[in-house]
């Protein structure tokens, strides 16, 4: 078998290479591990730092009333939330009744049902596959994935379906852990990444092989520039990306023409 047949037949699931018809389950199984604890655990990986990336990214999306906007692999609602919260002030500030649509998608239901438990707040709840998304063609003004599109299976698949659901003048947006931009840090990186991250994990979800999968999808997941080439590839139009911390996570964005 080739070299090609065999990259085609398999996909990254953390560090190891399973077949590519799996890995949507084994990411699945993860998710349902950790969505109990997942906004506490993100708190404590980050420093909470999370939340700084994640206003960052809802204050460039810039949310209107009025605007449909999808939160892909949105789990918790936790940037969905954020980008209620912007819509609905923006909405106040022009005298208007109703801020943005805010639709949370994502393949894990576990996640999904952690986010209602914390209060349903006008958002709309979708259990959907990223590849294979169940919303008409041009539905939404804005497209942002927050810390999940590394777990996806076909990258390619999954930005040609962000294009095919926004609306022309559309904006797409996907914050991403990413490569470090500062030199020499990079030990000490992995030090935290490779033994504290699990740690915390076992110690407070009781579930290390669910975070050092985190961790090393990471690792696995495009760098600044490949993953502008794909949003490029996938027909978007001035494509970037502005690294946050160092490089540590990394906001990408592009538009629809």
């Amino acid at each position: 078998m080739s070299d090609a047949k065999n990259q085609s037949d398999t996909a990254s699931f953390g560090f190891q290479e399973v077949p590519r018809e799996e890995k949507a389950g084994r990411v699945r199984a993860v998710f349902d591990s950790v969505a109990k604890n997942y906004d506490l655990m993100n708190d404590l990986m980050s420093a909470g730092l999370h939340r700084v990336w994640k206003d960052i990214a809802v204050n460039r999306l810039n949310p209107q009333p009025g605007e449909t906007i999808l939160d892909i692999a949105g789990g918790t609602g936790d940037i969905a939330r954020r980008l209620k919260k912007k819509a609905d002030a923006a909405a106040k500030r022009r005298g208007l009744a109703e801020g943005a649509r805010i639709i949370v998608s994502d393949i894990n239901a576990e996640m999904l049902e952690a986010g209602r438990r914390r209060g349903e707040d006008g958002l709309e709840w979708v259990e959907a596959d990223a590849e294979q998304l169940p919303f008409e063609d041009k539905l939404a003004d804005a497209y942002i994935c927050a810390f999940g599109i590394r777990n996806m299976t076909n990258l390619d698949q999954v930005l040609r379906q962000a294009k095919r659901v926004l609306k022309p003048g559309g904006r797409f947006f996907c914050l991403e852990f990413s490569r470090l931009a500062i030199v020499g840090l990079e030990k000490a990186y992995d030090a935290y990444s490779f033994n504290v991250i699990p740690a915390i994990g076992e110690f407070v979800a009781k579930d290390r092989e669910s975070y050092r999968y985190l961790v090393e999808s990471i690792r696995r997941f495009p760098d600044q520039e490949t993953f502008k080439g794909l949003i490029t590839a996938a027909g978007f139009a001035r494509a970037g990306y502005q690294n946050l911390t160092g490089g540590v996570a990394a906001l990408h964005f592009g538009f629809v023409d």
